[in-house]
């Protein structure tokens, strides 16, 4: 059975993994915030410092997700899928890309303006290779979520899954990722998935 063994949620600048509050800092603005975290849980990818909001957002909650939880060696990189929505898909930074355009179009504002770069992201950090799908719905729908993982893994597209909601609008900034794998954990179902979701 399909289980949720770990979970971390960002949100009002602050960073909780499985219902544990592990960082927050409230005394400054959205950048600031996602620099202090990624000091605090990494400080050694600067790729970071070249992500947009959205991404610097999806990577951190990965990286708190995936620490102390998925062990080196467990899957083989293409047996670990990825499957991500949200909101606004990328228009954070389709907006301030669209302010550059009227002067020099800005290149490295314009790799980010999809959101599944987010993904790419996360899956070059930790060496993921397995099925990666990226959705767009007007709130956090857990009933398709508990679908689209249990299809992927249950015909064993992957062995595990990373899968949730991650999405940034200016200050406005929500990531509720969940890691299934088989085995002990909390049953992955669209209640338990809802639950966590709303804290």
């Amino acid at each position: 059975m399909n289980r949720i063994t770990a979970h971390c949620r960002i949100s009002g600048q602050t960073v909780w993994r499985n219902g544990d509050l592990v960082f927050e800092n409230r005394e400054t603005d959205l950048p600031g915030f996602l620099l202090a975290a990624y000091q605090y849980f990494s400080g050694n990818y600067p790729k970071f410092y070249k992500m947009d909001n959205l991404s610097k957002l999806g990577w951190l909650a990965a990286e708190v997700l995936l620490q102390k939880n998925l062990h080196a060696g467990s899957y083989r990189p293409e047996e670990i899928g990825i499957t991500l929505s949200n909101a606004n898909a990328s228009l954070d930074t389709d907006l301030r890309y669209y302010q550059t355009v009227k002067e020099i179009p800005s290149p490295s504002l314009f790799v980010y303006t999809l959101p599944n770069i987010m993904i790419g992201e996360i899956c070059i950090r930790h060496h993921l290779k397995g099925e990666s799908n990226f959705f767009v719905s007007p709130g956090f729908d857990a009933g398709f979520m508990e679908w689209m993982v249990n299809d992927l893994m249950d015909d064993h597209a992957c062995k595990a899954c990373i899968c949730g909601w991650v999405d940034l609008l200016e200050d406005e900034h929500m990531a509720v990722l969940y890691l299934v794998e088989k085995g002990i954990g909390k049953e992955f179902t669209k209640e338990t998935m809802n639950k966590i979701f709303q804290g």
